[in-house]
């Protein structure tokens, strides 16, 4: 059985700098699921999303066969695997059928919390004072940035925070798995079982008949949503080989400045006065984290 060395050591400053590779590209996604949530229907996107990964990455695999022969616990975890990632990302392009962008992963970011709490309580990975500090601070800063009316919006709020708990569990399983795959191994792997999945269920529930065929640029832009999500889930499983879950969980609160910046301009919505403090707390304590890593390095 052949599987790709695991590094000797953690190299946490190479995580952080996967992980804020991720943190930009993950929003610029979500930015196109949500501009063309209005043509097509989420299941679509979903599907095309993790079909266009397998299509990406299968060529890299086939010359590495070997690669694939894993063990059934691992074939057991990366099923697991693809079911979370399914279902975190239908929840988050669905909530955003419904919600502004900034909004929506503003909710979802309940999940760096949980993760470090389960990075330390089911993995026992070690959380220092500062780390944890930081963590709570950034969690208040995105409690500000909050704002969406549950009375107006309704149930479809909740959607961010299913993605939260989701995708906690997901990072925790990529972490397991992540030093005993490569991660183009381990990212084919996960968008061939996704695709065969959503797939399977599309073809059993007839829900392909009320799909419309892309159209000129939409063929583009559907493939650009796949290429970037297959992009930013390679950099965070990178970051994940390289460093602790508690270590990058404060730094993806970064994802929210961004997806702000990216609502605005493509989508007009501005946060207001408490948002924006928000948003800059959550930059500072991420920013924080980095000093304390160089810091803990250099020493």
């Amino acid at each position: 059985m052949t599987h790709a060395p695991s590094p000797s050591i953690d190299r946490p400053m190479l995580g952080i700098v996967f992980m804020l590779g991720f943190c930009v590209m993950a929003p610029m996604g979500d930015g196109m699921a949500k501009a063309l949530a209005g043509t097509f229907p989420v299941l679509m996107l979903v599907f095309v999303r993790f079909a266009t990964q397998a299509a990406l990455l299968a060529p890299l695999v086939a010359r590495n066969l070997p690669s694939l022969r894993l063990s059934a616990r691992l074939w057991q975890l990366t099923l697991l695997r693809a079911c979370l990632h399914i279902t975190g990302l239908w929840a988050m392009f669905a909530s955003l059928t419904y919600l502004p962008l900034a909004d929506a992963i503003a909710i979802a970011f309940v999940m760096p919390f949980i993760l470090l709490l389960l990075g330390h309580f089911v993995l026992g990975e070690e959380v220092g004072p500062h780390r944890m500090g930081a963590c709570v601070v950034g969690f208040m800063g995105t409690l500000m940035v909050i704002q969406p009316s549950f009375a107006t919006v309704g149930w479809p709020a909740m959607l961010p925070l299913i993605v939260a708990v989701v995708f906690a569990l997901f990072m925790l399983v990529t972490r397991q798995i992540s030093k005993e795959i490569d991660p183009i191994t381990l990212q084919t792997i996960n968008g061939v079982q996704a695709s065969a999945i959503v797939g399977g269920g599309v073809l059993i529930t007839g829900a392909q008949t009320a799909w419309s065929l892309p159209q000129g640029t939409d063929i583009l832009w559907l493939f650009a949503l796949g290429a970037l999500g297959t992009l930013a889930h390679l950099s965070m499983t990178w970051s994940l080989r390289l460093a602790p879950a508690s270590t990058l969980a404060p730094m993806q609160y970064l994802e929210i400045p961004v997806a702000t910046i990216i609502g605005l301009a493509v989508f007009g919505d501005l946060p207001n006065g408490l948002a924006a403090v928000g948003i800059c707390i959550t930059v500072l304590t991420g920013l924080y984290i980095i000093l304390r890593e160089n810091k803990g390095r250099s020493a």
